[in-house]
């Protein structure tokens, strides 16, 4: 008995455009420093400087030509181009320019979902200037981000994010790609199946094992083979090789927290393990951190022991704390006061609350001597 198949139903109603900034923290330093231009660009520490550790933030199209790409290490970076440029970040510049790209976005449409720092989905089927056209206002905003940043940006319009995306990806730097409802299957059909957005590197494999080498091979199987394979993701791809992706913008809702936690099957044991595993949690704090352009006064460390006892004391600071260093740091000093090894730890986690945008800084008021500064804190309002 075969099985029982339902037509899919694709809404083709909304306009949704992505835009993706080109190379982003290259750009903004060339732009800054025009010497730069012409030669490749690492964002980067130079290795030389830190025993060769550090990772890629970015890299400029000069440089990728010789195969750097993002979160590639800075040490084989410098073995691929020695000649290349490397410059630290300077991400408090880089989040000040993304508020003002999110402004110009703002002047067309509030229905935005920022992605990171450099990317964001819009949906402009009802817009600010009252326009039918989701083309007209990709190009009125990769202009006004030139002509007012200096900086370029590709954009992707389609009826869902998914194609959206897929769209900004086709043709970069400053490219502008459209697909149509009636172009979608074709297109998909075309990829090959890395280019999917949401196939990562591990999943290739799988799906070439399985003769999957295209959105065309893809399209073929079955969606229980898919399932069967992939679970969830297979029911996905299943519905967007067919162009169906309903998922909507979504405005982004105030974050009043970042965390993360691990859970060990093998307690910790050790001071040794614990300082560790502190370290790395407060590196993916800080990189969540940065993604939503937070910074916060209230650490919070949670400790659960091998006897399911659980432990948590958060500590409000005077001023903001973002950075790996500091939730390390703060976070171990917690540690100190409740830690204990007796029982083993079976689960750690690091959060920062009481959040505010980066534009929000420590503002000291020199009014008095030295010993009596007073830190007054902007709050949103």
């Amino acid at each position: 008995m075969s099985e029982l198949q339902f037509p899919l139903k694709k809404d083709t109603s909304r306009k949704i455009i992505h835009i993706d900034m080109d190379a982003f923290f290259a750009s903004v330093e060339e732009r800054d420093h025009p010497e730069l231009v012409g030669h490749p660009l690492v964002i980067a520490r130079h290795p030389s400087d830190t025993g060769g550790r550090g990772v890629v933030t970015t890299a400029n199209y000069e440089a990728r030509k010789y195969g750097i790409h993002s979160a590639m290490s800075a040490q084989k970076a410098f073995e691929l181009c020695p000649e290349a440029i490397f410059k630290p970040g300077n991400h408090k510049k880089y989040s000040e320019i993304s508020v003002q790209i999110r402004e110009i976005f703002r002047r067309y449409t509030d229905i935005i979902e920022p992605v990171s720092i450099d990317e964001a989905y819009l949906d402009v089927t009802v817009n600010k200037i009252g326009s039918s056209s989701a083309i007209k206002i990709a190009k009125l905003i990769q202009r006004d981000i030139w002509l007012e940043l200096r900086l370029t940006c590709s954009a992707g319009v389609s009826y869902n994010k998914f194609l959206a995306k897929l769209a900004s990806d086709f043709q970069k730097p400053k490219g502008l790609t459209v697909i149509l409802p009636e172009e979608a299957e074709d297109f998909l059909k075309a990829l090959p199946i890395d280019k999917f957005h949401g196939i990562g590197k591990k999943t290739v494999p799988k799906m070439n094992d399985l003769g999957i080498f295209t959105g065309a091979d893809l399209y073929e199987v079955d969606e229980m083979t898919l399932i069967r394979h992939f679970g969830k993701m297979g029911y996905s791809l299943y519905r967007k090789v067919r162009g169906v992706h309903d998922s909507p913008v979504s405005v982004t809702r105030d974050r009043k927290s970042v965390g993360r936690e691990n859970t060990y099957g093998i307690p910790l044991t050790t001071e040794n393990e614990v300082v560790a595993q502190l370290r790395t949690l407060a590196e993916s704090v800080e990189h969540s951190l940065r993604r939503v352009q937070k910074h916060g006064k209230t650490i919070v460390l949670k400790v659960r022991y091998a006897d399911y006892t659980t432990v948590t004391k958060r500590k409000t600071l005077p001023d903001y704390i973002k950075k790996k260093e500091e939730l390390y740091y703060q976070a171990h000093l917690i540690w100190e006061e409740v830690g204990g090894l007796e029982h083993g730890i079976r689960l750690l986690g690091i959060t920062l609350t009481n959040l505010d945008p980066l534009s929000y800084e420590n503002i000291v008021l020199p009014l008095w001597g030295e010993q009596e500064k007073t830190n007054i804190n902007q709050t949103d309002t």
